[in-house]
């Protein structure tokens, strides 16, 4: 899954959009902000229609930047 859109955000906690690079299906989400969630959760989320990931596929993730630095309390 890869993130397209960030619907909101509320400190790191946010909603966003995710699409599947296997079958392009869209369904949204919830996420947390920070570069953990970014570089290894995102790219293991499943489609709940094809059941593929990021990291099933093999292809690279190409995260976001965070919008506060994770040493940053918010």
């Amino acid at each position: 899954m890869r993130r397209i859109e960030k619907r909101n955000q509320m400190r790191r906690d946010f909603t966003g959009v995710y699409q599947c690079e296997a079958c392009g299906h869209v369904q949204e989400g919830n996420g947390y902000d920070d570069t953990y969630f970014h570089h290894s959760v995102i790219p293991a989320m499943t489609c709940k229609s094809c059941g593929e990931s990021t990291k099933s596929l093999g292809t690279d993730a190409q995260p976001w930047a965070t919008k506060y630095p994770d040493s940053q309390v918010v």
